[in-house]
């Protein structure tokens, strides 16, 4: 999260004149991130998580908690000048969704972006956590069979944008009910509300596949002359 905040205050300082990066990660040791509005005393049971060693941050970019388990996590940092990548919200989330929709059927996944708003995100409750980050779906995030397989949230300043995303490999993510601040039966209706509304790509990519493969695919729909660099991980993508 403070390698992203760096690349934003970074493209931010040299406005249209910066390129675009978009990094690949996977999240070790596991952990929960925030989103950028979230007070972590209100949403997690901080105790809990002190005394399982789970630890936590903060977003730069907004939505709701998520439990960082098996998955493929991406971020994408663009001046918001930028012909190719940046625009206005609308603009700038269904460029970046497409391109992430074509790397997951190039995979041979079965995925859809959604095009118009979908189940509205629950009520916060009267007291304790909001509910989970994959618990809904909003429009440009990427469903299978309905369900949110890749959720992204997006950051704004003056002239550069972050977006932020993960899909889901498995199960893992379903730990975040253990540690939100709510009674028990809350957590229980958490975790309903999770499996209703988030599935994973597991059964087909394998809870523990390489990051490599997501780098290859991304590779191949890319525009030409986008380069591959540091490996697996990074693609600066001005072109």
């Amino acid at each position: 999260m403070r390698r992203d905040r760096e690349l934003l205050a970074l493209t931010e300082a040299r406005g249209a004149h910066a390129g675009s990066v978009l990094r690949l990660f996977r999240f070790e040791p596991w952990g929960i991130t925030l989103g950028s509005s979230q007070d972590p005393a209100r949403e997690l049971d901080l105790g809990r998580c002190a005394a399982d060693g789970v630890e936590w941050a903060v977003r730069p970019t907004g939505g709701r908690a998520l439990f960082h388990a098996e998955e493929w996590t991406y971020s994408w940092v663009t001046p918001i000048a930028h012909p190719q990548w940046g625009g206005n919200l609308r603009e700038s989330y269904e460029r970046i969704a497409d391109v992430l929709l074509a790397s997951l059927r190039e995979l041979g996944l079965e995925v859809s972006r959604v095009s118009r708003a979908g189940r509205a995100a629950p009520p916060r409750r009267a007291t304790g956590a909001a509910m989970p980050c994959f618990a809904s779906t909003t429009r440009h995030e990427i469903t299978r069979a309905g369900r949110k397989v890749l959720g992204s949230a997006q950051r704004r300043t003056r002239a550069a944008l972050l977006q932020q995303g993960s899909l889901l490999l498995s199960n893992g993510h379903l730990r975040l009910t253990d540690y939100l601040a709510v009674a028990p039966a809350e957590r229980l209706a958490a975790r309903e509300g999770l499996e209703r509304g988030a599935a994973h790509v597991g059964d087909t990519l394998g809870p523990d596949a390489p990051l490599e493969r997501w780098a290859d695919a991304l590779a191949k729909v890319l525009p030409a002359g986008v380069r591959r660099v540091h490996g697996p991980a990074a693609f600066p993508l001005t072109v």
